[in-house]
């Protein structure tokens, strides 16, 4: 793999300062292929991001260390996440020291699995610095959309108890609209699929659960 080298430094030094966000994350090494595919999933599941190869999680600049490396990257992208999440790489000399910045851009053949390694092939999205799973949920929404489908609703009991609730408080878990609901997880899920592909619910994704809130209302 051959790689233009450029001298100009600003761009990545604004970049390392600014810190590891939504769209930005950092590499001090590529020594596991299957952990990058995580992170080339989740990019391209959300809305694409920037990877710095060579820089630690504080911000510190250690460069690449082996032309492996290189070899590893190509092969996350190919090997291990299915479809394949194409990237583009640039090569900066930095005081010395080699920086590789992959761009993954948003990708309209969502999802992207990545390959676990208990061989599993799951979906990741970006969650501020994080690459997290996403759920069933999200899934059916996003084949929803994709095959657009006419979406029908009926404001019934379930629906109707679901609103009034998140009127009256910021979120909800599926757990908890079930019970109130006192309908099944499986019928719970259905409905928030339709109001989620409606834009009438929107979902938010934290480290150990999803909450369900009315569309563009204040955390």
């Amino acid at each position: 793999m051959k790689h233009k080298c450029y001298k100009v430094k600003h761009h990545i030094r604004k970049l390392i300062e600014a810190g590891e966000s939504q769209t930005l994350d950092f590499k001090f090494e590529i020594s596991d292929s299957k952990k990058i595919a995580r992170t080339f999933v989740a990019f391209a599941n959300t809305g694409g991001g920037t990877l710095l190869i060579g820089v630690k999680d504080n911000g510190a600049i250690a460069g690449v260390r082996s032309e492996e490396e290189y070899y590893m990257i190509e092969g996350a992208a190919k090997m291990y996440c299915k479809p394949e999440v194409p990237f583009q790489t640039r090569r900066w000399d930095v005081d010395g020291r080699t920086i590789l910045e992959l761009t993954i851009p948003k990708s309209p053949l969502k999802p992207h699995f990545a390959l676990t390694d208990d061989k599993k092939w799951m979906v990741y999205i970006r969650v501020k610095d994080q690459n997290l799973l996403a759920n069933n949920i999200l899934l059916r929404v996003w084949q929803q959309k994709k095959d657009k489908k006419a979406v029908f609703l009926e404001y019934s009991k379930n629906e109707r108890t679901l609103l009034s609730y998140l009127e009256e408080n910021p979120s909800i878990t599926i757990s908890k609209y079930s019970k109130i609901a006192m309908i099944s997880r499986h019928e719970a899920e259905n409905i928030l699929v339709k109001l989620i592909t409606l834009d009438i619910i929107s979902m938010e994704f934290t480290e150990k659960q999803v909450y369900y809130k009315l569309k563009n209302t204040k955390p």
